[in-house]
């Protein structure tokens, strides 16, 4: 079955909203105007309740069918942008320095608000929709927070739903699969601290920055040698920092970087071996080594009933053919995790077509892909929630 026709019709007005919000982007929890944004759309189009300031900035929107007697599942849409400063010179290019939708949440937003006005308008089910819009995905967690604020009871919720845009894979495309679909993060932030020293001298000093290159590579093993090679773990070392001239050995080098996995155990191993490999490396050397390990988002984990129905319902807005129901892991993480783990439910990418990678200066949200993320959401609604 192809696109709505309704969807369709509004693809020009959720481009103005999704470039409006693109304009005026902004991070993590401070999310203000975005969620005034929502809001305000979400009145204008006859929601029946709207609720602010869960998870602190996070909206929810409340659709009730012409028969209210059915569940209530929610749909959710994460709002914040990424501190980075855009390089697309498009005409709704980010106002703001050093701010830019990079991953796509601007779409995310007006993709939802498109389904919340057609939603609103037809109200062709029975039961309750909650439409979620989430601060602070990247990195602060605030899919955790509306969960501690009790989104799930508050509505009270039996499962849920996410989206997300996925450069590389073709416009009209979806992909999916039961399980681990996004990686479980963790951040390390390690202190090489030695004796500097003039650099003709090097035998007077405890050099910080050899001892960090060893435990760079070092680190490597982890994945190589450490773990079962049919497990997934990524330790990736994403800062140095130390030193400020070219003859004086520092006194200390900080090393930055994050470990990605799929399961809970693998996690644990990352770590582990992480602590060991710092301690033989500074003995080694001669040098101190501080580890500081922080696990943060979970495994990404769909369920397999709610995912086999997201995957039906992908195919009754795209070719059969063109939704992928086992595709790989992504090592990225993502904090919808937490609303999985409180309640059943499926994670799907959408295609975004041949565009840059996600969190890269020059990537922008593809517009053409709106009416089909609106219409699979009206779908997946009204399919889960049809009359009995």
């Amino acid at each position: 079955m192809p696109i709505l026709n309704r969807a369709a019709e509004l693809h020009d007005e959720i481009t103005a909203w999704r470039r409006e919000l693109h304009s005026k982007p902004e991070l993590l929890f401070a999310v203000e105007q975005t969620a005034e944004f929502v809001r305000a759309k979400l009145e204008a189009f006859g929601c029946g309740e709207i609720v602010t300031g869960l998870g602190q900035t996070g909206v929810v929107g409340i659709i009730r069918g012409k028969r209210g007697d059915g569940p209530c599942i929610g749909l959710r849409a994460d709002m914040d942008a990424l501190p980075l400063e855009e390089e697309t010179n498009k005409p709704y290019r980010s106002t703001v320095p050093g701010m830019m939708h990079a991953c796509g949440h601007d779409g995310h937003t007006a993709m939802l608000l498109g389904a919340a006005r057609y939603l609103a308008e037809t109200r062709n089910f029975a039961g309750t929709v909650a439409l979620i819009f989430q601060p602070a995905e990247e990195g602060g967690g605030g899919g955790r927070e509306m969960v501690k604020d009790g989104l799930m009871e508050r509505f009270d919720i039996t499962s849920v739903f996410g989206m997300h845009n996925m450069p590389g894979v073709p416009v009209g495309h979806f992909a999916l699969r039961p399980g681990p679909i996004m990686a479980a993060t963790a951040e390390f932030t390690i202190t090489v601290r030695g004796k500097g020293g003039h650099a003709a001298m090097p035998h007077t000093t405890v050099d910080p920055v050899v001892t960090a290159a060893k435990l760079i590579d070092s680190l490597q093993s982890i994945a190589a040698r450490s773990a079962d090679p049919v497990k997934s773990v990524v330790v990736s070392v994403t800062k140095i920092q130390g030193g400020d001239s070219h003859n004086i050995i520092p006194d200390k080098v900080t090393l930055l970087g994050t470990v990605r996995t799929l399961e809970t155990e693998m996690n644990a191993l990352a770590e582990e071996r992480m602590r060991a490999i710092c301690r033989g490396v500074g003995e080694a050397h001669g040098a101190t080594i501080d580890l500081i390990y922080q696990s943060n988002y979970p495994v990404t984990y769909n369920h397999a009933e709610e995912t086999a129905f997201a995957a039906d319902v992908a195919r009754q807005v795209a070719d059969p053919a063109n939704v992928a129901a086992d595709v790989a892991p992504v090592m990225g993480g993502e904090d919808f995790s937490y609303m999985l783990e409180a309640r059943p439910g499926a994670f799907i990418f959408l295609g975004n077509g041949d565009s840059a990678n996600l969190h890269n200066p020059a990537y922008d949200f593809n517009d053409e892909i709106i009416p089909h993320g609106v219409s699979y959401w009206v779908r997946l609604t009204e399919t889960a929630l049809a009359p009995q």
